[in-house]
């Protein structure tokens, strides 16, 4: 998925609100950006870090700049943005080139199921089950090499998986993948120490039938795909 706008680097300044950010351009203006990300950012909102901001000229948007990429370290990219992995990753499932996923003909987003949920992804064809597929964005790391989910507690992810186990429960293929927006890591594992129930609740969904993926990114202030399959270890 390539930005529609060429990105600008900048400077941090703060996080603030959940979904604001402080940040000054190279040529000294200080802008407010949008940090489309819900979750805590941990290790990722450190004032002075370099970020990359997406500028819009859309009427309807109140900011004129989004938060896309955070540099916690020299080398070191990790997109911050959580409606990116969706976008990136449906053009990839279309093309029938995300691992373990290929072969589905109808790629449907924001479907209905469970209870008063939408599952991210749901892929049909002739002849296979229907495959709900439930996409998270990780961004946390606190060990080299390893990613971490999640960065805060998240009653709604532990809520999705269990609609994923039920899905498995009633006879559909259902995968909990994790797109790692991080180009530093090489195995990913639960932060179980932040939120137990998810943890709790990321094991019932395995034991009901639960597959899990974790893909990794390739990032760059032009464009995020998609990567080849990660690691996983549940801690």
């Amino acid at each position: 998925m390539r930005f529609q706008t060429p990105l600008v680097p900048a400077t941090l300044l703060r996080r603030y609100k959940r979904f604001l950010a402080d940040c000054r351009l190279d040529d000294g203006r200080e802008v407010v950006a949008h940090c489309a990300n819900p979750g805590s950012m941990l290790g990722l909102a450190d004032p002075g870090f370099r970020v990359w901001l997406e500028p819009n000229d859309d009427p309807k948007k109140k900011l004129d700049y989004g938060l896309r990429l955070v540099s916690p370290a020299e080398g070191v990219l990790v997109g911050v943005d959580t409606s990116v992995p969706n976008r990136a990753l449906r053009g990839a499932l279309e093309a029938g080139s995300v691992p373990g996923l290929e072969g589905y003909r109808t790629v449907r987003p924001e479907v209905k199921y469970s209870r008063n949920s939408r599952i991210d992804f749901l892929l049909q064809a002739a002849g296979r089950r229907d495959c709900y597929v439930e996409v998270k964005s990780v961004t946390l790391s606190r060990e080299n090499g390893v990613a971490e989910f999640p960065d805060s507690v998240t009653a709604r992810g532990t809520k999705h998986l269990a609609d994923l186990a039920a899905m498995a429960q009633a006879g559909h293929r259902a995968v909990m993948l994790y797109l790692v927006q991080r180009n530093d890591c090489t195995t990913m594992r639960l932060a179980a120490d932040i939120d137990p129930a998810y943890a709790a609740g990321f094991v019932e969904a395995c034991a009901a039938g639960v597959e899990v993926m974790v893909l990794g990114c390739e990032l760059t202030p032009e464009a995020i795909r998609p990567g080849g399959r990660m690691d996983f270890t549940p801690a």
